[in-house]
């Protein structure tokens, strides 16, 4: 009846970092255009500093236990404690404009853009340093019963959780404030990869820059009742409360200032849903949910967000699961709309003390699955979601020049995106598999249009693995088998590229 599991994780990175880079134009004039990435770079081109790094470490202990009361009823429990470090000194790549600095003294004699780029093209490097600490709690307690009451059978799922989180965020003193100054130097676009640049980041003097304390606890029941042989109903409501303390560390002339704000947030989140199940491999669904996020983005806080109310989302959904009749595949459907009710803006008659929850947005599309055995010994997985609807409806007064307008697409939300992943036992000990990531063409989130946009791409994984006995498997994995360049992750005036050719082998062993 009873089970338990407890499970102790250590991680230590010491690591380079590519920060990522520039947006290019593809002719002189422009602002901003399509497909600016750095077509013909290669994707492990890197122009950081030889310094920069990311370490950082891992570590939690946590128990589970489950008891079963009885076949109907069970009751989890998990209490997970961490403890986690970062050191990440980044450098910003940037082309060099045509206006000397001391701290950038070369210069390009125009705008890069991809008809005047060349190997002389100068490329300057900033500083981007997240050097922090968190420590985290998290318990949670779920409760999963079956019964009949009242004439109908009930499938109740209930659950209590708590989360405690302690984050320090430090800041690099200048020399002015008993630090040191550093300077990283500009290099070439025909030169990656070289090795320059390295400064002693070891020298930086740290301070405690901002520190964020949270207390969260939630509460919520589910109960999907069967009316009929071919209906169930589902309800479930959701109540949350958190208190978010943070504090802002200066250190002028005068001597330390701090600057502390407090957020007190207390929501409820319903949900309502049908099921039809007309037979033993057909399900249709409807469901309707609400959800909210804090004004405490990033685990911070400032004089505006402080006292702004959440934002508001909500999401409908219909849909299907069709099994086949042997019951070796499976295809799921669903159509969705999701609304942001309340986004954050600024309003221009009370920005000094808040934010207006004014704004509004949509997305709506379909998302398909299908998982199954096409014979014995070949399994396919498919999933792809096509998003054609999405669009600002409401916008602040300011984005006529500044963030999305009414109509505008928000960034971040490609039309096409999925994965296609399939394996084939050739043998009783081999198996091979490869499959397909895929997405479309998008642009940064919230960038004021005429916005980059980047391509969309295609990227190859393949695997191998050799069952050695009954004990031991060895498996190696190959993503993104040609090398593609493709930007991973967006923002307003850089691209993150997605790793380049990694291979890995595993080792598994079961005693």
């Amino acid at each position: 009846q009873d089970e338990f599991q407890a499970s102790l994780y250590s991680l230590q990175n010491r690591n380079g970092i590519n920060y990522g880079l520039p947006y290019v134009l593809p002719a002189a004039g422009l602002t901003t255009a399509s497909n600016t990435l750095l077509s013909g770079l290669d994707p492990s081109a890197y122009y950081g500093a030889a310094s920069d790094r990311n370490n950082g470490s891992a570590e939690w202990l946590a128990f589970k236990h489950i008891h079963r009361f009885d076949t109907d009823i069970e009751l989890q429990t998990q209490v997970r404690r961490g403890v986690f470090t970062r050191d990440q000194r980044a450098s910003t790549v940037r082309f060099s404009g045509t206006a000397a600095t001391a701290a950038n003294p070369l210069t390009n004699p125009a705008t890069v853009n991809l008809s005047n780029l060349s190997a002389a093209s100068v490329i300057q490097r900033g500083t981007n340093n997240k050097v922090q600490d968190m420590d985290t709690l998290h318990a949670q307690s779920d409760l999963t019963a079956k019964f009949n009451a009242l004439g109908f059978r009930h499938e109740v799922q209930a659950g209590v959780e708590f989360a405690q989180e302690d984050k320090v965020v430090y800041a690099a003193r200048t020399a002015a404030q008993g630090g040191v100054d550093i300077v990283k130097p500009q290099t070439f676009y025909g030169v990656p990869n070289n090795g320059s640049g390295w400064v002693n980041e070891d020298a930086r003097v740290f301070r405690k820059g901002n520190e964020y304390q949270a207390i969260s606890a939630g509460v919520y029941a589910q109960d999907l009742v069967h009316i009929t042989s071919t209906w169930k109903l589902l309800g479930g409501l959701r109540f949350d409360m958190l208190r978010g303390d943070y504090t802002t560390y200066a250190i002028p002339a005068a001597g330390p200032v701090t600057t502390s704000y407090r957020q007190d947030v207390a929501n409820w989140s319903p949900r309502v849903g049908a099921l039809y199940q007309p037979d033993a491999l057909t399900t249709w669904h409807v469901s309707y949910g609400t959800s909210f996020n804090t004004s405490g983005d990033a685990y911070s806080y400032n004089a505006q967000s402080a006292n702004t109310p959440p934002e508001k989302s909500s999401n409908f959904e219909i849909g299907g699961r069709f099994d086949s009749a042997d019951k070796l595949a499976t295809t799921r459907v669903a159509l969705f709309h999701t609304v942001k009710e309340n986004e954050r803006n600024t309003d221009p008659d009370t920005a000094a003390t808040r934010l207006l929850l004014s704004g509004k947005r949509h997305a709506s599309g379909i998302e398909v699955d299908w998982t199954g055995r096409i014979t014995p010994k070949w399994e396919i997985y498919t999933s792809y979601m096509w998003m054609p609807d999405a669009a600002v409806d409401v916008a602040a007064s300011t984005a006529a020049t500044v963030g999305n307008r009414p109509g505008d697409r928000p960034g971040l939300s490609p039309v096409h995106s999925g994965t296609v992943w399939s394996t084939y036992q050739l043998d009783p000990k081999w198996r091979v598999g490869g499959g397909l990531n895929f997405r479309s063409s998008q642009a940064p989130a919230d960038t004021t249009p005429p916005a980059w946009e980047v391509p969309g791409f295609v990227i190859l994984d393949l695997m191998t693995e050799y069952r050695i006995d009954d004990r031991w498997t060895l498996k190696s994995n190959i993503s993104n088998v040609g090398n593609v360049l493709y930007a991973d992750s967006l923002y307003r005036a850089h691209y993150v590229p997605g790793a380049g050719r990694l291979i890995q082998i595993n080792l598994t062993a079961k005693f």
